[in-house]
C-alpha cells in the first residue's frame, strides 16, 4: 500500500521529479529548485519516513519508488512520463521507479548500485546502528562523505537532517540481514527491466570495475566520475550540474 507522501510542485514545463537522499527531505534540493522551475514543472517529494511524510510498514526500494509513482499520478495524470534524478538513496528510488514505471530519463547522483561495499561497511557498524551508538554512526558516516562542500552549505544540510533509527535500520534492512549473492539478486531484480536512458553522476570514483558492473546491468547507463567532490556534487558545483542535466536531458530526444 502506497504512503501519500508531502511534496510540492513549481514551475511550468516538462515534469522533473527530484528524490533526496536518506535522513534528509525534499528542501536538499533547495539551491537548484528555482533554477530548475524556470524550464521544468519541479515535483519534489518527501520519501515516506522522511520530511513531513509519514511513516509505513514497508521500506524496500519499491515501496519507496511505488509512493513516488502515486504523487506522479495525481500530479500529471495525463502527462508524458517525468524525468527523474535522486542523489543517494533518491537513486536507488529512482532506479527502481524506472524498472517499474514509465520514465523519460534517469539521473543518478551518487549512489553506486553495486551495494557491496556499502554492505560490508554497514554491517561492520551493526551493533552500533542497532544501539545507543546510532546518531554518532549516522554523523560519522556523513561526514566521511562531506567532499569540498562550503560550511554554509554543509550546516544547511545538517540542519534538515532527522536520522530516525528505525527508519534507516528498515531502509538498510537488505544491507543488514542478507548475504552478498542475496544481496546481488536484489539488485539485479531492482534494475530488471529498466530501458529509459541513465546517467550514473558520482562525486566520489567507484573504482575502475565499476562501469563494467553497470554497463552489464543497465546497458545504455552512462557512467560520469567527478572525482573528488564527494558525495553531494550537485551541491559542490550546482552550475555544473544544471547544465550536465539539461544537456542529458537534450539528449533524451536524440535517436
Amino acid at each position: 500500500m502506497t504512503v501519500p507522501l508531502a511534496h510540492d510542485l513549481r514551475g511550468d514545463g516538462p515534469l522533473l521529479v527530484l528524490v533526496h537522499g536518506i535522513t534528509e527531505n525534499r528542501r536538499s534540493w533547495d539551491p537548484l529548485t528555482d533554477d530548475l522551475a524556470r524550464d521544468h514543472r519541479v515535483l519534489r517529494v518527501d520519501l515516506r519516513g522522511h520530511g513531513e511524510s509519514p511513516g509505513g510498514d514497508d521500506y524496500g526500494v519499491a515501496a519507496l519508488a511505488d509512493d513516488v509513482a502515486a504523487v506522479v499520478a495525481q500530479a500529471a495524470p495525463d502527462g508524458p512520463a517525468p524525468l527523474l534524478v535522486g542523489h543517494s538513496l533518491g537513486g536507488m528510488v529512482v532506479t527502481a521507479y524506472a524498472a517499474a514505471h514509465e520514465a523519460r530519463g534517469v539521473v543518478n547522483v551518487d549512489q553506486s548500485l553495486d551495494l557491496a561495499p556499502l554492505q560490508a561497511g554497514v554491517q561492520a557498524q551493526a551493533d552500533n546502528l542497532r544501539g545507543e551508538a546510532f546518531p554518532a554512526v549516522v554523523s560519522a558516516l556523513f561526514t566521511s562523505m562531506r567532499g569540498p562542500l562550503s560550511d554554509d552549505e554543509w550546516a544547511r544540510l545538517e540542519a534538515l537532517r532527522r536520522p530516525d533509527q528505525a527508519v534507516v535500520l528498515a531502509i538498510w534492512g537488505l544491507l543488514l540481514d542478507t548475504g552478498p549473492v542475496e544481496l546481488e539478486a536484489a539488485v539485479d531484480a531492482m534494475v530488471d527491466g529498466i530501458t529509459a536512458p541513465y546517467l550514473a553522476l558520482d562525486g566520489v570514483d567507484p573504482g575502475p570495475g565499476h562501469a563494467g558492473w553497470l554497463a552489464k546491468r543497465i546497458p545504455q547507463a552512462q557512467l560520469e566520475v567527478w572525482d573528488g567532490l564527494g558525495h553531494y556534487p550537485h551541491l559542490v558545483e550546482p552550475e555544473r550540474f544544471l547544465g550536465r542535466l539539461r544537456a542529458f536531458e537534450a539528449s533524451l530526444g536524440e535517436g
